[in-house]
């Protein structure tokens, strides 16, 4: 997993490797997560394959791109589960999975399911000046954050745009002190406070579980 560079699940997103009996779509932004649950927990018969994470640039767009990797890959799998929470379609692609016959990761977003749902839902009130990030946000805040929002060239915007704001929130997938330093640094950028919030692989972790587990069950009946 090493060798796949955060540019390359950024643009490209990763291949189906061909093995397995059970398929994860995902966003490439999660693809390290994924691999690392399926390393730990030996899900030798889970198969992965990625989206380019870039298209959370465009959420109009993941809709119609998940549904075009359960058309091309579904008939190569016993079973196929799209992991993406709504992330900004709105319902449209949990409306499109449930007429696809597919399940998907519940929640609003991946910070929500990292911290848990129901914990996320609970803090929802008094963090609405939050801003967060993920392993992978923090590793690609210049990709996803500072270009995108035009502040490489135009510095002067922060304010305009993270004037709201309060703090920045790491969630923290892993206990990385180099990750650490780079998230810290990415709240003194945007001129927000900084809090560390560790939160392992939250609901991705119980819902894969699930997941994995629906062979052996299917199996036994």
């Amino acid at each position: 997993m090493n060798q796949i560079s955060d540019s390359t699940l950024t643009n490209t997103g990763l291949s189906a490797s061909g093995t397995g009996r059970i398929l994860l779509i995902a966003c490439g932004a999660l693809a390290r997560e994924i691999l690392d649950l399926k390393a730990q927990n030996r899900w030798d018969h889970l198969d992965l394959t990625c989206l380019p994470a870039k298209l959370h640039l465009y959420p109009e767009k993941i809709t119609e791109a998940v549904t075009e990797a359960v058309s091309n890959h579904r008939a190569d799998y016993d079973e196929t589960f799209v992991v993406y929470a709504d992330c900004g379609t709105g319902g449209l692609l949990q409306a499109r999975c449930d007429e696809l016959g597919v399940q998907m990761v519940k929640g609003p977003h991946c910070y929500s399911f990292f911290e848990g749902n129901t914990a996320f839902e609970a803090r929802a009130e008094d963090e609405i000046t939050a801003f967060y990030l993920t392993d992978f946000l923090v590793r690609q805040f210049d990709a996803f954050v500072w270009k995108p929002m035009g502040l490489d060239r135009h510095p002067e915007l922060r304010d305009m745009i993270f004037g709201n704001y309060t703090k920045l929130v790491y969630q923290a997938q892993t206990d990385d002190p180099a990750l650490y330093v780079k998230a810290k640094d990415c709240a003194n950028r945007l001129g927000l406070a900084f809090e560390y919030r560790p939160t392992g692989y939250g609901d991705l972790e119980t819902t894969l579980k699930s997941w994995a587990g629906s062979q052996a069950r299917q199996t036994s009946v």
